[in-house]
This record gives C-alpha cells, structure tokens and sequence, in this order.
C-alpha cells in the first residue's frame, strides 16, 4: 500500500477502505508518512469529504493512536461534556457537581484556552492549591469517591490528531467536516465516557458562526460517536452573547459558585440545567422532566454547591474560596466602561468582548503566555437591554494599567446600537439525538 495512491483516490473522490485509513493514520503517527503526503491528504478530504463510515474510521483510528482511558469500571454512569469553545463559557464548573451529586461519573480531561479565553483548567488553576494533574489511579479513585475529577489533558492520548490538527491549521484545511468531526471526537472517545453531551456554541463567538453550520456539525458528530459505540446527543447554544456576566478566569469561578447556589444569570442558569438534563437523561435513564426536576432540586437544597467544595478539596484546592470568593485572585484595577451614548444594544460581538478580556490579561497568545486569574470583563448591560448614555456597561478588570485602553476600545468596538429593543434570541437552537 503506497500513500501516494491513496491520495489520489483521495482525490478522485472515491471512498477509503478502512484498512487504507488505519494504514494512513498508522503511517502518519510513525513517522513513516512525512507531512507533505499528509497535508496533501488532508487538502483531499477538505475537497471531496468522507462518508460517514469513512470518518467513524478516521475517528476509531485516531483514537488508537495513543492513550485510552478505560472507564468501563463505571458502567453506564460515566458522562461527559464537550463544548466546542465559547466566550464565558464556565459550564463545566457549574455541570460537573450538578451531575455527579445525581449519579454520573464524570472523569474529565480539559484543556488550556489559546486565544480569547481561558481554558477550563486555567479557571480551575485559579482557585488556591487546585492540581490539575493526577496519575490515572488517582484520576479514577477519586471519581469513585467523589463522583468527579477534572484534570488536564495528559499524557498520550491522540498523538494521531495533535500531529495532524497542527498541519490543517498551517495548510487552510481546518474547516472540513470530517476533520473536524474526527478530531473532536476521537479526543471524547479515547477519554473513555460511555455517553457524551456535545455543548455546539453557535454564533459570533464560536467557532461555528451559523445555525446550519452549527447544525451540520452536531448531526455529524452525534452520528459518528453512535458508530462508534457511544450514546451522544448534541445541544445546539447561542453564542451570539457571551455566557453570563463575567469572562475571565477566578470571575468564572465566582460566577459559577453563584449559579450552583441558585443565584446568578438567568440565561447561564438555563444553559446548564439543559445541558445537565441531558447528560443525566444518557446516564440515568430519566426523561426530560425528571432530569430537569432533578438538576433544579440539586441547586436548590445546595447539594451541587457542596458537591463542588467536595471536589475541589478532593484536587487539593480550598474549598473555603467557594464560601467566600473575595478570597479568589482579585485584580488592582477594576475600570468602569460608560456608554457613549442612550438606546438599545441591539448586538453584541462575542469573539472581540473576548479578545478584549484576553488585551487584559485574561487569555494567551502563544502556549508560553502566563494567565492573570483576576484579569477578566464583567458586563453590566447584554444584548437587547435599555441603556442610557453614561450608564455603565462592563468593568475591566486588570493588573496592568496600560492594558485598559486597548481593551476598553475593544469591547466598545464589540458593540451595535439602536433605537428599538432588537428581537430577543432563543438561548437552545436545536438538539440532536
């Protein structure tokens, strides 16, 4: 078998056996096959796709390349979430003491943010003595004991996709669905949840900036981790507007212990409860109204809030910041940003709210960058609210005094207005299972 034949089949847009792509991915991560093939494969599948078993093979394949956890010791209990990345998006925070207070197992491997945000790991490194490594007995003896353990991703799972995400991203093939799709899911698969709930963000502040291409992506992965052997149901969520009031690192940690203490944002309140619903819905069995009777009486009675001190100090982190966040990293400045003029903010540009929360100091650049935990954005106004000109709508927070500037002209560039209240839009999209 010779790479070069398999391009060009590739490219005559005919179907791949699955030897040929096992044969390919095998290659590839050996070091057998040199990236210019590759790059040359991927420009292939960017033109002509996959069928759906072609990429459930990709995927399958990819996952092999390295690592896997075998959590198979929880059963149908273990549970996990994906989001494929948004601005204030801290729902695994809120997510995972809610579910495993209820039943689930969530043995969780998140990532660092490079960009606009933090990552989850950098949110939860915000909160005093928190680890983010475990050996894999430590990993799942806790989730044994607690319910939940949420680390960083480590060791050699999905060399396969590490090699081949950093060609697509240097080669203009980032945006193909079976690229895409395999890359998101072979990274789910080989962390071991027997069901999955995909969080799709859609809108300025995604990766995906339309419903349909949003849409497409859901039903392709949910069809995909079906083939492969998972249970997985995709939530479609509006990231037109940041999630919640606040974007940054120990300010998502503070906004989350709000909401599992039944404060908090109302729209960041119903994301997580659908977003719980269905994960509980895969892991228990329950229906929709059981589950989300459920997640509601978990935060009520302050079961999901103690589940969270639980976890944390499980990882070594102190639980008594949760008590009392003002003992979270707190930034010098907190700088007031006023309305340049009256009317209704008819939209708000997720994406650059984020890159001004990342000016402060809240995001990275290169992986080298060092986080400021305390920098971040809260937003006093959103999208479709009264303002009148004068009026506060967001503090920025920062460390660095020359930073405010840039950020403050960056989220005032963020922002469009109007003289009538704009639609309002649906918090869920869809859902796909």
């Amino acid at each position: 078998m010779r790479m070069v034949d398999l391009i060009e089949k590739k490219r005559d847009g005919l179907a791949l056996t699955d030897e040929e792509i096992r044969f390919v991915i095998d290659g590839f991560t050996n070091g057998s096959i040199p990236d210019y093939q590759m790059s040359a494969f991927a420009m292939a599948v960017f033109f002509k796709g996959m069928t759906d078993h072609e990429t459930a093979v990709l995927t399958d394949a990819m996952m092999r390349s390295g690592d896997t956890i075998d959590l198979s010791r929880f059963g149908d209990k273990s549970v996990d979430k994906h989001s494929t990345g948004g601005v204030g998006d801290k729902t695994t925070l809120i997510l995972a003491p809610i579910v495993s207070c209820l039943g689930g197992k969530m043995a969780k491997m998140s990532g660092r943010g490079l960009g606009h945000t933090g990552g989850t790991v950098d949110k939860l490194e915000s909160i005093p003595g928190y680890k983010t490594t475990l050996t894999v007995d430590e990993f799942l003896h806790q989730v044994e004991q607690v319910g939940v353990a949420v680390i960083g991703q480590s060791g050699n799972l999905t060399p396969a996709d590490k090699k081949l995400y950093a060609l697509r991203d240097v080669t203009a093939t980032v945006d193909s669905l079976p690229l895409i799709t395999s890359s998101i899911m072979s990274k789910k698969l080989a962390a071991g949840s027997h069901s999955i709930v995909l969080d799709v963000k859609v809108g300025s502040g995604a990766f995906m900036k339309t419903l349909n291409a949003g849409r497409e992506l859901a039903e392709h992965m949910v069809t995909i981790g079906k083939a492969c052997g998972r249970n997985v149901t995709a939530v479609l969520t509006n990231m037109d507007v940041p999630l919640g009031h606040r974007i940054g690192n120990a300010l998502e940690v503070e906004e989350a212990v709000e909401i599992l203490r039944g404060e908090g944002c109302p729209d960041l309140q119903e994301v997580c409860t659908v977003l719980a619903s269905n994960m509980l819905m895969l892991c228990n069995g329950w229906d929709e109204e059981t589950a989300r009777a459920q997640v509601k009486e978990a935060i009520a009675s302050g079961r999901a809030f103690e589940q969270m001190k639980r976890w944390v100090a499980a990882q070594g982190g102190d639980p008594a910041v949760l008590d009392d966040t003002s003992k979270l990293p707190q930034a010098a400045i907190q700088h007031e940003i006023l309305a340049p003029c009256g009317g209704y903010l008819s939209h708000m540009d997720a994406q650059k709210i984020g890159e001004a929360s990342a000016l402060l100091g809240a995001g990275r650049q290169t992986k080298e960058d060092v986080i400021d935990f305390a920098a971040g954005v809260v937003l006093k106004k959103k999208t479709g609210e009264r303002v009148e000109a004068g009026e506060v709508l967001a503090v920025l927070h920062a460390n660095r005094a020359e930073s405010v500037p840039a950020a403050e002209a960056a989220f005032l560039g963020a922002l469009q207005w109007s003289d009538t209240a704009p639609e309002k839009q649906p918090l869920i999209l869809g859902i796909v299972r």
